[in-house]
C-alpha cells in the first residue's frame, strides 16, 4: 500500500461524488456505485448511507478491494473500516461542511447506522 499524493487528495476531495466498484471473488469489479466522499487528515473516507446492510458495503467486505474513480483520479484501493470515534467525529464534520447544502441527505451520513460503516480508502501501489 501506498499513500496518496496531494494533488490526488485536492482532486478527489474537490468531486462531489466518488463511483466504487468492488471486487468480487473471482477478481472481477461489481457494478460501480455513486456515492459522497469526504477526506480527513490526508485520507479519504466513504460511508454506506443505510449502514452495514448496504448491499455495496456488503460487497466491499468480500475482498477489502476495489477501484474508485473522483475528480479524475482512477486507483486500485483496499478498503479498511474505521472504527476509531475520534476518526469518525472529523469525518462526521467532514460531511457536514462539504454536504451543508443537502441538509436532508448529510444528516443520515452522520448517524450510528451510516457511522458504523465508514471506510477508508488506502490506494494500492501495484494494484490487485
Amino acid at each position: 500500500m501506498t499513500a496518496w499524493t496531494s494533488a490526488e487528495l485536492d482532486q478527489i476531495e474537490n468531486a462531489e461524488e466518488l463511483t466504487l466498484a468492488s471486487l468480487r471473488r473471482d477478481g472481477a469489479l461489481r457494478r460501480p456505485v455513486i456515492m459522497w466522499v469526504v477526506c480527513v487528515d490526508g485520507c479519504i473516507y466513504v460511508r454506506a448511507y443505510k449502514g452495514r446492510t448496504s448491499p455495496w458495503f456488503r460487497g466491499a467486505q468480500t475482498q477489502h478491494q476495489g477501484r474508485i474513480r473522483a475528480g479524475g483520479v482512477e486507483k486500485d484501493v483496499a478498503f479498511v473500516e474505521e472504527s476509531d470515534p475520534e476518526v469518525n467525529r472529523r469525518v462526521d464534520a467532514a460531511y457536514l461542511a462539504k454536504y451543508a447544502r443537502y441538509p436532508q441527505y448529510v444528516a443520515p451520513m452522520v448517524e450510528s447506522a451510516a457511522k458504523s460503516a465508514t471506510l477508508e480508502l488506502i490506494p494500492l501501489a501495484a494494484g490487485f
